[in-house]
């Protein structure tokens, strides 16, 4: 009498002729598997089934592809603007103007406000806000409304962007404020901010303003 088969052989052979089903597709809906809910499927219905949630999945991946590579095109056109207008900045008002401009009325913050200040103002907004002020550093969040406020000079400010740069003799700050609380997150991405923050260094130190 020949060896009685167990699973695992069975297992071990299907792994080793993974084309068996292929000339015997009657077999196919004649097999079937628990679900979670406890009912049962055939092998078919389970891989038409998961072929589906693998067609969701790959279409949802396009979806935010797609909307990654809109939104990465339509902020480079908005920077472009920006860094062309700057250029054509004649001094430091003008490039003042042009930057809070930009930020209001084309990306749609609430409040921004670009300054320069000296080693000890920024030494003494570090002591009021507790914010770190070094070079080229960014801060991201919804802070305190005593730090929005000391930021900003506005209660209606929940949170805020703040990237500091040097620039000749002084410190230069970009500040950005929204009144959403959830609109600037400590985990955002700050590449734009870099990038912007480096242009109007850029265009403050060729200008000799």
């Amino acid at each position: 009498m020949g060896k009685k088969l167990n699973a695992k052989d069975v297992e071990i052979f299907l792994l080793e002729n993974i084309d068996f089903f292929v000339t015997r597709e009657s077999l196919v809906s004649e097999l079937s598997f628990k679900h979670d809910s406890g009912g049962a499927s055939s092998l078919l219905e389970m891989q038409v089934r998961r072929l589906r949630d693998e067609q969701s999945r790959l279409m949802e991946m396009l979806t935010s592809f797609v909307s990654t590579g809109q939104d990465n095109e339509d902020l480079f056109l908005k920077s472009k603007t920006l860094t062309l207008s700057l250029i054509q900045a004649k001094d430091m008002d003008s490039i003042i103007n042009t930057v809070e401009s930009f930020f209001q009325e084309i990306i749609g913050a609430d409040a921004c406000s670009l300054v320069l200040a000296t080693d000890e103002e920024v030494k003494e907004l570090e002591s009021t806000t507790g914010l770190e002020m070094n070079k080229n550093s960014i801060h991201m969040g919804p802070f305190s409304q005593e730090k929005m406020s000391l930021l900003f000079q506005d209660n209606e400010m929940l949170s805020g962007v703040i990237s500091i740069f040097k620039v000749k003799d002084k410190f230069g700050l970009l500040k950005i404020g929204s009144r959403d609380q959830t609109k600037y997150l400590g985990d955002g991405d700050t590449t734009f901010i870099e990038y912007i923050r480096d242009v109007i260094a850029s265009v403050i130190e060729l200008k000799d303003v």
